[in-house]
């Protein structure tokens, strides 16, 4: 390996090669000594931070609450993403966890390793090669990324970071989703987290790389729905034929005007439907946008694949095709078959503690009732080690 990485993990495993790394992560390939597989191992490290109320009454400092909520943040998404992952842990296009190794403490752990399927590369390290994307790549590509979606929406998830660099590849052309730190979960029975059975309501902005966000997020809507995973999906394939994001905005406001360069002005209706006055107020504000071409804008006149765009990329969040509409659209028809195209139940909200409190962490922007902001001030560190430790010693599916 070119630098030295230590992991504290079972002697079985072989660390072989650095893979990737991010801001709470690190993973490296590695071999199961006893079987021969090649995995990876995935490091995720938490953030030190000032000692905050443990639950036993001891008040935490108003300076250290920064500190406190970076410790929380990076607890919850590893928590979230150990739970969607185990629930989709038999399909094909949604990455695996083989194994979750015990932490060496119950509470005051400062790591946790996860054992995943290795993939090869991603899509965003594709795209700044110079391979070739032929449209065939492109469809089994797009085919896949809908098959994934369309379990994950099934299950009344929202993954709300679909990128290419959350995209992976390996040499055949398999394709996995990952990176479920930032997922919504909605509970279908619950009234307050659901409108017209697909939205959520008004939640944290911060979702989605600007560059893949749908025109809702920016607008600040009420509520969102699993249509903005399908934004996304339309981003990542107007980027498989253009090679470079299509949106490329330097802030919310350029990013909203690329958007409307090149879907043009909404009609009337869609202007209507946006129920934010003053982001209603500010499209009407704006100049006129005639829509553009997208073969001339992309190099392409496979109309089909143009068609699929269109509806992928619909500004009006209601009229966008779904993932599983789009599995039927003539564009994927090769590899279309709905008996293979499996959907999935939806988590146990009822029954699970941390996806109450994770809705609550997560609902109207951190400004909520005063009882979902009391659940969030009582929401511990202490606690959610406790719940990550009880999803580290349960095993992984098989």
């Amino acid at each position: 390996m070119p630098r030295t990485i230590t992991f504290n993990i079972p002697k079985e495993y072989k660390l072989v090669d650095l893979v990737g790394e991010g801001s709470y992560g690190i993973v490296c390939s590695a071999t199961h000594l006893p079987t021969g597989n090649k995995v990876a191992i995935k490091r995720i490290r938490f953030p030190d931070s000032p000692p905050s109320d443990d639950g036993q009454g001891v008040p935490r400092l108003e300076e250290d609450d920064e500190h406190d909520n970076i410790a929380k943040v990076a607890l919850i998404r590893t928590i979230r993403e150990i739970k969607i992952l185990s629930h989709f842990n038999n399909h094909e296009n949604i990455i695996t966890i083989f194994e979750k190794i015990k932490p060496m403490q119950s509470i005051n752990f400062k790591e946790i390793y996860l054992v995943q399927e290795l993939m090869e590369t991603d899509l965003s390290r594709i795209l700044a090669s110079s391979n070739t994307l032929t449209v065939d790549h492109i469809q089994y590509f797009l085919y896949q990324i809908l098959r994934a979606l369309k379990a994950i929406h099934s299950a009344k998830v929202i993954h709300r970071d679909l990128k290419p660099s959350n995209i992976l590849l390996n040499s055949n052309c398999d394709l996995k989703i990952c990176d479920f730190g930032l997922a919504r979960t909605y509970d279908p029975d619950d009234d307050a987290s659901t409108m017209n059975g697909n939205n959520v309501g008004f939640l944290t902005e911060y979702v989605a790389t600007r560059w893949y966000r749908a025109p809702e997020i920016m607008l600040n809507f009420q509520d969102y729905s699993t249509a903005i995973d399908i934004w996304s999906c339309g981003c990542v394939l107007a980027e498989m034929l253009f090679r470079k994001p299509i949106f490329p905005g330097k802030d919310y406001h350029h990013q909203l005007l690329l958007i409307l360069d090149t879907l043009g002005t909404p009609s009337p209706e869609d202007i209507e439907a946006i129920n934010y006055g003053r982001a209603k107020e500010y499209i009407l504000s704006l100049p006129h946008f005639p829509k553009k071409d997208w073969s001339q804008l992309l190099g392409t006149d496979n109309e089909m694949l143009l068609d699929i765009l269109d509806k992928l990329m619909i500004f009006n969040p209601k009229r966008r095709i779904t993932a599983e509409q789009a599995l039927e659209h003539p564009f994927l028809a090769t590899y279309h078959d709905p008996k293979d195209e499996p959907n999935f139940p939806p988590l146990n909200f009822k029954g699970d503690e941390f996806w109450q409190l994770d809705n609550c962490m997560e609902t109207s922007n951190g400004y909520g009732t005063d009882d979902s902001n009391n659940l969030r001030a009582n929401v511990t560190r202490r606690k959610l080690r406790e719940i990550l430790y009880q999803e580290m010693v349960t095993p992984a599916p098989r």
